[in-house]
């Protein structure tokens, strides 16, 4: 399943607010790299992440796109995810602050997810344990129909 355009439209919208309200600058590396991960219908990894930024903006280095990566890890804006070892992978958390996907160990087809289901179960376990729940990323290991 294909996350709409609509939905990472305000995605990107919500990183760019998030981006603002730390301090830190939106950037012309900064936009590229929110940008190309926004406007992906798939995780990224950084190599991909580089190249796509290239190509909207040949001046960003490399070394500004491991930068910005970092930066938005540490705001929570992107997540870094590992599917079956490979790299990571990056994607960028909604409004709401989850993301949720289904992975088949299989042949590694990722479903997303637009609906989250467990927010009720994790305020009730952020409640229990006194703590306050900022996001999540969720991941389901299943195999997909054609590899069962």
């Amino acid at each position: 399943m294909l996350v709409s355009a609509v939905h990472h439209e305000a995605d990107l919208r919500y990183a760019v607010e998030r981006l603002s309200e730390s301090g830190a600058k939106l950037t012309r590396a900064r936009r590229a790299v929110l940008e190309v991960i926004a406007d992906s219908r798939k995780h990224l990894s950084s190599t991909e992440i580089v190249a796509g930024v290239l190509q909207r903006a040949p001046s960003v280095g490399r070394a500004s796109v491991f930068r910005t990566l970092d930066l938005l890890s540490r705001l929570a804006i992107v997540r870094p995810t590992f599917l079956s070892g490979r790299a990571p992978v990056y994607v960028l958390m909604s409004e709401d602050g989850h993301h949720a996907h289904i992975v088949c160990p299989r042949c590694l087809n990722v479903i997303e997810i637009d609906e989250c289901h467990v927010s009720h179960a994790l305020s009730k376990i952020a409640q229990e344990h006194d703590i306050h729940v900022a996001g999540h990323l969720l991941e389901v290991y299943g195999l997909c129909a054609p590899c069962r």
